[in-house]
């Protein structure tokens, strides 16, 4: 009889366990595919969600040599008719320099996309746009940078921050293009820029971060308590690309810092940026990176806005391609997607290193044509985005918290 009401206790605690760890686990464990408001033809999406939980999703449509960004909104889970924010024949389109968009809630929004200066493959201008009422219309574009040098500007981050926009970017104002080397093979020394633009457009700040970094991997920018912070691929004398941190500390930038020393020595630029994300000062970062010549993807944790860092957990399951977003859920767990091999993977994370089972939200492909796949958070939904190279359009999926 003992023995029995020992079974039965021991059963019971068992049970009681499993139900608390299933209140810290993803509600679904399987992404459900959603309808998507982009047609055929269409590749590079992004995705932003507002403060007030409003989902932005915004994409290339090319049809012959005209490319138009076009934008949706998720609202009571029905996307809104499409609308074009900008439109031209002469736009350097690329797999991995995806336009963005950003909006602060009040009905303003910000988008940019990639103009060519010269009939050159690698010279082209940053041109953003602004919209005050919801994205209806949109003002005239205007440059983000004012260098007028014919070299690249590209992989642009920003968000909202204090009633305006933070922006980054990759500048090449230093290091004129040279057209007889390829976009990921090139020896230019580009350099990453920030600004601060006003929600009607007005350029007010402008900064030189870091004078010598990787030449097109994306940059990732975030607002921690004590102000924006940028990560991005650094690059030493010596070829080391490796991620770096930047803060904006009472009105002054940090120097960039390493946020872990992987030591990946590479002569050409990987095309494979890091993401971060923040609540507070608690932040995230997840980065790939290929030391010994095996991909993985990692991510730290930082609970004093980047200032230091917990130790770096490994996220990847042995056959990584990196393409990684990041999302803070709360204080003390992260959500990361990355691409492991052609499969697009996520997993929630807690700062003390825990990791949960992974889920597969999608199959892709390896190839460029699968582009950087998108996350984002609308309410207890997560809401990914990605470009299928075979039906050549953007597919969407939403997974239950």
């Amino acid at each position: 009889m003992k023995k029995i009401i020992s079974i039965i206790i021991l059963t019971v605690s068992i049970i009681s366990c499993t139900n608390n760890n299933k209140d810290k686990k993803t509600g679904s464990a399987e992404a459900r595919e959603i309808e998507s408001p982009a047609s055929d033809s269409c590749a590079e999406p992004f995705l932003f969600t507002d403060k007030n939980g409003l989902v932005h999703l915004s994409w290339i449509e090319k049809i012959g040599k005209v490319s138009k960004l076009k934008f949706s909104s998720l609202s009571n889970d029905q996307w809104t008719e499409p609308k074009i924010i900008a439109s031209g024949n002469n736009w350097f389109v690329n797999w991995a320099d995806y336009p963005v968009i950003a909006g602060d809630g009040n009905g303003n929004l910000i988008a940019h996309y990639l103009e060519k200066s010269t009939p050159g493959k690698f010279t082209y201008d940053v041109k953003y746009k602004f919209s005050s009422d919801k994205g209806i219309t949109w003002s005239d574009p205007k440059i983000l940078h004012n260098d007028g040098k014919m070299a690249e500007h590209g992989f642009v981050s920003m968000v909202p921050f204090n009633e305006k926009y933070f922006i980054s970017w990759l500048d090449g104002r230093n290091a004129p293009a040279n057209e007889g080397v390829g976009h990921e093979g090139h020896h230019r020394e580009m350099t990453i820029r920030g600004a601060i633009v006003s929600k009607v457009g007005v350029k007010e700040n402008e900064w030189e971060l870091d004078s010598r970094v990787c030449d097109c991997c994306q940059t990732s920018t975030t607002i921690t308590t004590n102000g924006p912070i940028v990560v991005y691929r650094d690059r030493s004398a010596d070829e080391i690309r490796d991620m770096s941190i930047v803060r904006l500390v009472n009105g002054k930038w940090t120097e960039p810092k390493i946020i872990f020393p992987d030591q990946w020595k590479i002569a050409g630029c990987p095309v494979n940026g890091p993401s971060a994300d923040a609540i507070g000062n608690s932040l995230v970062i997840a980065w790939f990176s290929m030391p010994d010549k095996n991909g993985q993807v990692n991510l730290l944790f930082s609970e004093d806005g980047g200032e230091t860092f917990n130790k770096p957990i490994r996220i990847d399951e042995g056959k990584a391609i990196g393409r990684v977003d990041v999302l803070m859920l709360d204080e003390n767990y992260a959500m990361v997607s990355w691409m492991e091999g052609a499969v697009i993977k996520a997993v929630r994370v807690n700062k003390n290193g825990t990791k949960e089972t992974s889920m597969i939200i999608a199959s892709s492909t390896e190839s460029r044509s699968g582009g950087f796949p998108q996350m984002t958070r609308a309410g207890n939904k997560l809401i990914f985005a990605w470009t299928d190279s075979k039906e050549k359009n953007i597919k969407v999926a939403e997974l239950v918290l």
